[in-house]
C-alpha cells in the first residue's frame, strides 16, 4: 500500500520531500489524483509503514499537509 500527502502549495510539497529525505526516507512529488480532486496540485508519496514518522517530521518542520491519504 502507498501513502500519499497533499498540499495547499507548492512550497510545502517540496519542503515535505525534503524533510522525508533528509530522514532518509523514500517520498516523491506526483500530481494530486483526480479521484482526490479536480484541481491541479502537487501531492507526495510515501511508504506506509512510516507514518508515524511523517507526521513527526511534519510537526517538526511546521509542514501544513491538507491531508494524508492511503492508496
Amino acid at each position: 500500500m502507498e501513502c500519499l500527502a497533499t498540499f495547499d502549495t507548492t512550497h510545502m510539497a517540496l519542503l515535505f520531500e525534503k524533510a522525508c529525505r533528509a530522514r532518509g526516507l523514500s517520498a516523491r512529488i506526483v500530481p494530486v489524483p483526480r479521484e482526490l480532486s479536480a484541481s491541479c496540485g502537487l501531492a507526495c508519496t510515501y511508504p506506509c509503514e512510516n507514518e508515524e514518522t511523517v507526521e513527526e517530521i511534519c510537526r517538526e518542520k511546521k509542514v501544513e499537509v491538507a491531508g494524508f491519504h492511503h492508496l
